[in-house]
């Protein structure tokens, strides 16, 4: 399971909320210019929730930008390249659910 520490980039803030060996519940504070660079997961569903923002998950095959504000959901499927950032660069929180096997990161090239 990769650990948050373990992780190529660096956030504003990330809470653990809970953590077992196939879920994951973090709220995370991305700041004006942070991002979580494009990733996917091997089983992983990433559940993302948004608690102040408004906050875009792009995603590739299917490629599409969610825009999410206040409350918004959005799951993204395992092995479906995403990225994360507030809108325009700028602040966002979220809740991110991850849950259905061990947590990965595998970083996205520009293929997906």
């Amino acid at each position: 399971m990769t650990k948050p520490e373990d992780l190529p980039y660096r956030i504003k803030g990330r809470q653990l909320i809970a953590e077992d060996a196939s879920m994951r519940v973090q709220i995370l504070t991305l700041e004006e210019g942070e991002q979580v660079p494009w990733h996917r997961h091997t089983f992983v569903t990433d559940t993302f929730i948004c608690l102040d923002g408004p906050m875009v998950v792009n995603t590739r095959n299917p490629s599409a930008t969610h825009i999410l504000s206040h409350g918004e959901t959005i799951a993204v499927d395992p092995t479906t390249a995403h990225q994360v950032t507030g809108q325009g660069g700028v602040y966002c929180r979220f809740v991110i659910v991850q849950s259905g096997g061990a947590h990965d990161y595998i970083p996205a090239d520009d293929q997906g």
